[in-house]
């Protein structure tokens, strides 16, 4: 079965996994699979006033709807096209006196679609928004509170002129949302700023250790022609050299996580029981429990100490940046470092953890030498762990380039960030921001390599002047880890 621009990919039924998407032709990595539109998608609560409605980007001045104002757009190109999707949500906010929340936002925004083109096959979709799964009967107690509170606030909502449906059809869509919520992030894919439903994408099944990645792309409405504007979408781009006949897999977590933490995450966040090669046979758990090897090797009392201590470390930590008190985020990294050192490998993820909270902090700090060698640290350790082509090494790699960068190692900088552009251009693909912006930095350092090779004394009074001109402030670390595939309410 194909549809509209689907023509790569099959809609098969997968042994134990229920329905799962398969390639239709040879995929090399970096390859676009297909590109999807949202179904519907809402700014989260939180940042409705900050980010564009339409293509989600953060702005620094946004136009507000006249009418409601409650949406904010970038200019009026974002809120014309917009109009169709926003037009019923205009009025409904108006009559309700405020605008609801994210989840009846998008509730509704489905809702409306429906009502205009019906519940069938939407076009490019291959699988209709009935036919989702929603995991109503396998929700907790708590999970089912919610979902009724969520659907009393809707049916305050929704505007009496409007189709009604029933109760079963409404906890369906809510049922839709949780499971399938699809996590939207800004231009420079680092915060998670709203959710949306792709019908397309939520049929690709989980694997710790997929083929796929799923970027998502803000579009472009910059152009002066609008024939060369680009709608907002996800893609679905080959990590590795996937063959005619293979599924297509995503991942729903994070690697960097034993495997039965990882399976555990699943069963809680998406009721399934995870079967992937890597979990049924623990593949790199050895590596990301790794203790210390050579003559004097720790003793089992003492990696349990050492993980514990490492584990509550990570509580204060968490406490002390949501405070924002980064010099003590530093100085309990220091002191987790210092019992980790002796007793855990360097692949350890308790280890890695540290290193990489503290080599972002002491970058905000500018404390760039001691950042730097910690950064180099995480990266070996990510590099025996991630697979070659994942997003979230990639970045990593990225960021520890610019702090080397930062902290005057220009051989190390250039090096890692010329590998992080390598990742990012199969994972993000040439036109994403992000890989637009390394571009920049890798000529950037290119440059200043040479000239560092030509001229050592040169170079270091050269940037001694550029940096007095301009210090480059790194920003303020994220307290949230970068944004997971689907949004799931935690």
């Amino acid at each position: 079965m194909t549809k509209g621009g689907m023509e790569s990919v099959e809609v098969f039924t997968s042994e134990g996994k229920g329905r799962g998407l398969k390639a239709q032709k040879e995929f090399l990595p970096g390859d676009v699979i297909f590109a999807e539109p949202a179904y519907a998608a809402v700014v989260f609560d939180s940042l409705t006033h900050v980010i564009c409605h339409t293509c989600f980007k953060r702005q620094e001045r946004l136009h507000r709807c006249g009418q409601c104002k409650f949406a904010y757009y970038c200019d009026r190109t974002c809120q014309r096209e917009a109009w169709v999707n926003h037009k019923n949500e205009c009025s409904a906010i108006k009559r309700h006196g405020k605008a609801p929340t994210e989840n009846i936002r998008l509730a509704a925004r489905i809702m409306w679609k429906i009502e205009r083109e019906g519940s069938g096959l939407a076009e490019g979709c291959l699988v209709s928004i009935d036919d989702l799964q929603n995991h109503v009967e396998s929700l907790s107690e708590e999970e089912k509170t919610e979902l009724h509170a969520d659907m009393e606030s809707f049916l305050e909502f929704w505007p009496p002129q409007s189709q009604q449906f029933g109760m079963q059809y409404i906890s369906h869509i809510f049922g839709v949302i949780s499971c399938n919520g699809f996590t939207l992030s800004d231009q420079r894919g680092l915060q998670a700023v709203g959710v949306g439903i792709f019908p397309n994408l939520c049929q690709a099944n989980h694997d710790c250790w997929p083929n796929c990645t799923v970027i998502f792309n803000n579009g472009n409405h910059e152009a002066v022609r609008s024939m060369f504007h680009t709608q907002m979408r996800i893609e679905l781009r080959a990590l590795s050299k996937i063959s005619p006949g293979d599924e297509l897999t995503v991942s729903y977590v994070d690697f960097l996580n034993v495997s039965e933490e990882r399976r555990k995450q699943l069963k809680k966040q998406y009721y399934f029981d995870c079967t992937c090669e890597h979990c049924k046979k623990q593949i790199k758990d050895d590596l990301m429990l790794a203790v210390k090897e050579g003559e004097s090797k720790p003793s089992a009392e003492t990696v349990k100490d050492v993980i514990q201590f490492s584990k509550d470390t990570l509580e204060k930590i968490n406490k002390a940046r949501m405070e924002g008190l980064y010099h003590e985020v530093v100085k309990l990294c220091r002191e987790c470092l210092k019992k980790q050192e002796p007793v855990l490998g360097y692949t350890n993820i308790y280890l890695l953890r540290i290193l990489s909270i503290a080599s972002e902090v002491l970058s905000y700090l500018q404390m760039f030498e001691e950042a730097a060698d910690y950064a180099k640290r995480m990266v070996d350790g990510y590099l025996k762990i991630y697979h070659p082509n994942n997003a979230q090494l990639g970045m990593a790699m990225m960021r520890a380039g610019v702090t080397h960068w930062h902290a005057g190692l220009i051989e190390a900088g250039h090096g890692l960030i010329c590998k992080a552009y390598a990742i990012l251009l199969i994972t993000h693909g040439p036109s994403h921001p992000i890989t637009k912006d390394l571009e920049v930095m890798r000529v950037q350092t290119e440059m200043e390599l040479r000239m560092f090779q030509q001229n050592e004394f040169m170079y270091y009074k050269m940037r001694e002047a550029a940096l007095k001109n301009q210090i480059q402030v790194m920003p303020e670390p994220n307290n949230e880890t970068s944004p997971s595939l689907f949004h799931k309410k935690e």
